[in-house]
């Protein structure tokens, strides 16, 4: 027996240990590293949070075209000045104990996150440091939890929607012991909390007194039908992409994040369907816009004229992405017309522009990684051959993931591989790469007119106002070269036929909607 075999029974068999009565549709999927913590928000990381959002909601959350809707919010209202949001909340939601949701209960979990004590990751979006304050709170009724802020912002919403704030999850007072310590999630999800056996597996169970947002017809992002079809999920930990890869195969594991190569091996299993969405990670290289050389807009547009995408992105992807030269995600209500608009691969002008510019052959240099799941050195090896084609001096610097984001976080580089994590609102995806260096050394691109129009996206909340702003910085963008956007990420996974409606949706398998066929003997 090999060894990813004997590793998945063992796990497995670990698993099937953790209860005397595992109900009987039990649905099993392969995680590639165990949960940070149980507490939203709190020591997290993506795995954490793929797992914890099964478990409990917020007022709002994201749908699938990266807009907010209400969730455990029946409406939300916003006063003329944009100052003031009013949470009517829905009837007859409860928590796991059964008990009733109430504004009491969302004014305590605020307040728990505004407790420094807490270490809750997204304090700083609401407490003045990035310059948004929510300055007043109230509960006007049993149904009613009003947030009055310093400023209007078109992000309120979405910070509170993001899945790395732990959806700002209205909890039960009860997920804390009586020494106000973290003890586990009493939330309002479709699935509760059943048992974390550290390092071995996470079980979830179905919370039968679950109801979905009324009206909601199908699966949408975070919000939509959320119903929990099987009694069980049973997250296990499975480090080993080759042992993932086995159990599928066997039927041990009925889902399981898979690299882009075993994707193209398991897509001829007759018993498997492999599933490759994309994800707003945003997959790029970045350019030094304050390097002597590469402040020539010339010599970089050069470099994006020299790239031949499809073929970088075919590559690095294994044939399951394609190219995106914008900041915004394809799936979002705000790619149009003009995101749509890139780089054209044409070598004689890529030469053309490096005359203009009056490159000498100097050496340029691409830093990047061998991490796995991330395209970093693939991207670098190609952007270089193809750079060198059309006779730029191009070279790659090897380093360590670590020393890599360091050199990043300090600005110093020249180009460098290099991936975003997810953001969905566009104006917090640009705000990821643009602002002054001076202040803050890992931005890429300062253009004073692109900060203005950003500027103006994060206080605009017409949407159509805000899709002509963002217009506007994707064309400077393209024209300015100060990095090259080449595609979002893929997030592939092998799913077993006998599962019905389950989704991976930004990196984090949706068991909510998911049925199950009975094992075959």
């Amino acid at each position: 027996m090999s060894r990813p075999f004997f590793r998945l029974a063992a796990l497995a068999g670990a698993g099937l240990a953790c209860g005397a009565a595992l109900a009987q549709t039990t649905v099993t999927v392969a995680q590639p590293a165990d949960i940070r913590s149980t507490n939203p928000g709190v020591n997290r990381d993506n795995t954490t949070d793929g797992i914890v959002l099964n478990m409990v909601e917020g007022l709002v959350g994201y749908r699938q075209d990266g807009s907010v809707g209400p969730l455990l919010a029946q409406s939300v209202e916003v006063s003329p000045d944009g100052l003031t949001y009013t949470f009517k909340l829905r009837k007859g939601v409860k928590f796991h104990n059964d008990a009733p949701l109430t504004s009491a209960d969302v004014a305590w979990s605020w307040k728990r996150y505004m407790d420094p004590k807490t270490d809750w990751r997204c304090l700083s979006e609401y407490d003045g440091r990035n310059g948004l304050k929510v300055v007043e709170t109230a509960t006007p009724d049993d149904a009613t939890f009003t947030m009055k802020i310093n400023r209007p912002s078109a992000v309120f919403l979405d910070s509170l929607a993001r899945s790395d704030c732990g959806m700002t999850a209205i909890l039960h007072r009860s997920s804390v012991k009586p020494d106000g310590s973290w003890d586990k999630p009493v939330g309002t999800g479709p699935f509760k909390f059943g048992e974390w056996k550290r390092g071995e597996y996470v079980t979830v169970t179905a919370f039968k007194g679950y109801t979905s947002p009324p009206g909601a017809t199908k699966v949408d992002g975070y919000v939509g039908l959320k119903a929990p079809l099987v009694d069980t999920v049973r997250f296990l930990v499975v480090p080993d992409a080759a042992t993932a890869a086995a159990g599928l195969k066997s039927g041990a594991i009925d889902a399981a994040q898979i690299t882009s190569s075993d994707a193209q091996e398991l897509k001829t299993d007759r018993n498997l369907v492999v599933q490759a969405p994309t994800e707003a990670t945003k997959n790029t290289l970045l350019i030094q816009t304050r390097d002597p050389l590469l402040k020539n807009q010339k010599l970089r547009q050069a470099i994006a004229a020299s790239l031949d995408m499809e073929q970088i992105v075919a590559a690095a992807s294994e044939g399951l992405g394609t190219v995106n030269n914008a900041a915004i995600h394809k799936t979002s209500a705000f790619y149009g017309p003009v995101q749509k608009k890139g780089y054209h691969y044409d070598p004689a002008l890529a030469a053309k522009l490096l005359r203009e510019a009056g490159y000498k052959n100097e050496k340029i240099v691409i830093q990047t990684n061998k991490r796995a799941h991330v395209p970093s050195y693939t991207v670098a090896v190609l952007a270089q051959a193809m750079m060198q084609s059309v006779g730029i001096n191009a070279q790659i610097e090897v380093l360590e993931w670590a020393t890599q984001l360091d050199r990043y976080n300090s600005g110093n580089y020249q180009m460098s591989s290099f991936t975003y994590s997810s953001r969905l609102d566009p104006a917090l995806s640009y705000e990821q790469f643009s602002g002054p260096k001076d202040k803050q050394s890992r931005k890429v691109w300062e253009d004073p007119q692109a900060l203005k129009l950003l500027d103006e996206s994060f206080a605009e909340s017409d949407p159509k106002k805000r899709q002509a702003l963002f217009d506007q910085i994707h064309a400077l963008m393209i024209q300015q070269v100060p990095m090259i956007m080449l595609f979002n990420g893929i997030d592939a996974w092998g799913v077993r036929k006998r599962l019905s409606g389950f989704s991976v949706w930004e990196g984090k398998p949706r068991l909510w909607g998911v049925s199950a066929a009975a094992k075959a003997s």
